[in-house]
C-alpha cells in the first residue's frame, strides 16, 4: 500500500485519462425509511437493543435522540452498517438539534463522529464505550468560540501523520467552524492501510496514513489485536454521544475493486473530486 501512497500523492491529473473511466455508482447506506442494515451498540447494553429508542427514523432522517433517557450515564451508542468496507468515498449529511442530554460531558456537546474501519460489532464489551477504530469527528460550533471540524479522534489505534507515528488520542484539522443547527457536508476518502482524507465541503481538512492497533488500548489487547498491526478493513459506525444529531445522508463510493489498479484508482478519484466543480 505504501506504492499506492505515493502515486495518489503526485499532484495534477490528465483529463483524457480520467475521460475514459466512469464514475462508480453512489450506494445510499440510510435508505430513509428504517434502519435495516444497521445494528446498534449501546455502551452496556447488548448487541441490538436500542435503549430509549436511541436511533430512529423519522421524516426521511436517521435520528439520535435522547427524550426518553433520565440520565445520559455514559450510555455511549454506535450505529454499524452491516458490511465490511476496505476502500471507500464516505459522503455525510448531518446537523446537530436541541439541548444535550442530561450529564453528557462537555466534550460531547455538538459532538458526533463517523467511525472508520471498526472493529466488528459483535466483539465489543458490554461495557465497551467506543469500538476500535479511526473516528472523523462530526463537530459543531456554541456560537462564539472557533472549533474546527472533521478532526481525528483514534480508539485503540495510532497513524502516521507528516511521516511519524501520532499517538495521542486527537489532532486538529484545518476546517473552519460550523455554527448553529446548519445542515453539514463531511465526506472521507479510505484506501485500506494506505491513505485516508478527511473532507468537509470540498477541502481537505486532514490526511494521515498507515492506521494501525495501538497494544497500549485494554480493549485493543482484550480483542486480541497485535500492536502496530496496520488496519486495512472495517466497519462503518456513526455515534450517540449524548447530543441530538440529524443525518440526512449516509452514502459512500466503494472503491475497493480499483486498489490493485492505481492508475484507474488515480482516475476515479479525480472524477470524484471534480464532481461537484
Amino acid at each position: 500500500m505504501k506504492k499506492l501512497f505515493i502515486f495518489l500523492s503526485v499532484c495534477g491529473f490528465a483529463a483524457a485519462s480520467c475521460a475514459q473511466d466512469k464514475m462508480p455508482r453512489l450506494v445510499q447506506l440510510f435508505n430513509g425509511r428504517n434502519l435495516k442494515n444497521w445494528a446498534i451498540k449501546i455502551k452496556d447494553h447488548p448487541l441490538k437493543e436500542n435503549f430509549g429508542n436511541t436511533f430512529r427514523v423519522e421524516d426521511g432522517l436517521m435520528k439520535v435522540s435522547y427524550d426518553q433517557y433520565d440520565d445520559f450515564k455514559e450510555q455511549f451508542g454506535h450505529i454499524f452498517y452491516k458490511k465490511k468496507l476496505v476502500a471507500y468515498l464516505l459522503i455525510i449529511e448531518y446537523r446537530f438539534t436541541g439541548e444535550q442530554a442530561k450529564n453528557g460531558p462537555g466534550w460531547a456537546y455538538r459532538n458526533s463522529g463517523a467511525m472508520l474501519h471498526c472493529q466488528p460489532p459483535e466483539s465489543m464489551d458490554l461495557h465497551q464505550d467506543f469500538p476500535i477504530s479511526l473516528e472523523e469527528q462530526l463537530l459543531g460550533g456554541n456560537g462564539k468560540d472557533e472549533r474546527s471540524n472533521a478532526n481525528l479522534c483514534t480508539p485503540g489505534t495510532n497513524v502516521v501523520l507528516d511521516d511519524k507515528l501520532y499517538t495521542q488520542h486527537c489532532v486538529n484539522s484545518s476546517s473552519k467552524t460550523f455554527h448553529g443547527d446548519q445542515w453539514v457536508h463531511v465526506e472521507a476518502l479510505v484506501l485500506g492501510d494506505s491513505i485516508i482524507k478527511h473532507i468537509v465541503g470540498t477541502d481537505t481538512v486532514l490526511v494521515y496514513r498507515q492506521p494501525q492497533y495501538d497494544g497500549r488500548d485494554k480493549w485493543v489487547k482484550q480483542a486480541g489485536y497485535k500492536d502496530g498491526a496496520l488496519i486495512r478493513e472495517g466497519y462503518l459506525s456513526l455515534q450517540a454521544e449524548s447530543h441530538p444529531i440529524e443525518f440526512r445522508q449516509v452514502a459512500m463510493y466503494n472503491l475497493e475493486k480499483y486498489l490493485n489498479k492505481p492508475e484507474k484508482l488515480k482516475n476515479i478519484i479525480q472524477l470524484l473530486q471534480n464532481r461537484n466543480k
